[in-house]
């Protein structure tokens, strides 16, 4: 299995995760405030992390300190055929390798500062883009905010030109066929763009956040570690939320929820917390390490079709023949832009033919 092949399994993964996890957003509405929510479910995302960091800490620890015992034994084991020079020589040497770990320690502690800074500018991004998603849900529904927030799968490609990617000519074609279908969907036949509501709006906004959400992602996660990158940009979105939804929720008329009404709603926030922060962001910042930014996106897109059929399912929102009109053009859109170009499945002639 190839590394792209499996990001992409992972990302469906994230999708479905998500497409479900509108539900219990929607559903924690009915207790609790729209950032305060947020922040909790954000928090807890990052706290589900550390376990898994500790985890896998301690085996890199235990790999390192094994590969180390080896080395040590055989130096020793040089050593003692050595003597005067040679022994000098082997002083040189320790020295040498002094200097390289030296080396390796600064670079090392580049790494943090990339990876700190990646954390803080993700969690920027996710912490605006949820909030903005969870404030819209309140005027919307689940199915139709999935489907308005997966419009980041136009305007990630739309962002990359200003960073001079290079996008295949098939990739508009997808991008235009996931754009009707992304209308059919959210758009009533009778209804045209004047049926759009303020939910509607502020989810519009939300799918721009999230494009740039990816796109940060996409810089970022093949330079650090993934699961950390996650986890500090949890931490950072949840913290600062719970700080200022004190205080913008009471600005935008919602009540703040008592600590009874926080443990009413513990499945919701369990569920969004652990399930769409804890594994599915996580999923996504492992797989956009080997995955296209622009596929990537729309893969994710997927989440607004889980999002319809768990509404219909879960919360009785209907979908009729247009909406499903709409999911079968994503679904192509989805299949074709993962089809390898030309150049990438002719056989490659070795160096010097």
């Amino acid at each position: 299995m190839s590394r792209q092949f499996r990001g992409s399994i992972l990302l469906f993964l994230t999708a479905f995760i998500w497409g479900t996890a509108f539900v219990a957003q929607k559903s924690g509405l009915d207790l609790v405030s729209p950032l305060m929510f947020n922040g909790i479910r954000t928090l807890i995302g990052g706290i589900v992390l550390l376990p898994v960091i500790a985890f896998f800490s301690r085996k890199s620890r235990t790999s390192a300190n094994g590969s180390g015992a080896n080395e040590a034994l055989k130096a020793g084991m040089a050593g003692a055929d050595k003597a005067g020079a040679a022994g000098a020589g082997e002083a040189l040497e320790a020295g040498t390798a002094g200097t390289d770990a030296a080396g390796a320690g600064e670079t090392s502690g580049e790494n943090r500062r990339t990876l700190w800074i990646g954390g803080i500018c993700c969690g920027f991004f996710l912490m605006a883009a949820g909030g903005v998603q969870q404030i819209g849900l309140n005027w919307t529904t689940a199915g139709k905010s999935g489907f308005i927030t997966a419009l980041y799968v136009i305007l990630v490609p739309l962002f990359g030109l200003f960073l001079r990617r290079k996008i295949r000519p098939i990739f508009w074609a997808c991008v235009a066929a996931s754009a009707v279908g992304l209308y059919l969907l959210c758009i009533p036949a009778d209804g045209g763009f004047g049926a759009i509501n303020k939910g509607d709006i502020i989810t519009m906004v939300c799918a721009a956040l999230f494009a740039f959400h990816i796109l940060v992602i996409d810089h970022f996660s093949p330079k650090v570690d993934g699961v950390k990158l996650s986890c500090i940009q949890f931490f950072f979105a949840g913290i600062v939320t719970l700080i200022i939804a004190p205080f913008l929720d009471p600005a935008m008329g919602f009540s703040l929820p008592s600590a009874g009404d926080v443990l009413a709603c513990w499945f919701p926030i369990f569920y969004s917390g652990v399930m769409s922060c804890g594994i599915a962001y996580t999923l996504q910042v492992v797989a956009q390490a080997d995955v296209d930014p622009t596929i990537a996106s729309m893969i994710l897109c997927l989440e607004s079709v889980f999002s319809v059929l768990a509404g219909a399912v879960i919360l009785g929102e209907g979908m009729g023949t247009r909406e499903i009109i709409g999911c079968v053009l994503m679904f192509i859109a989805i299949l074709v832009a993962q089809l390898p170009a030309k150049e990438e499945r002719l056989p490659q002639e070795p160096p010097g033919v």
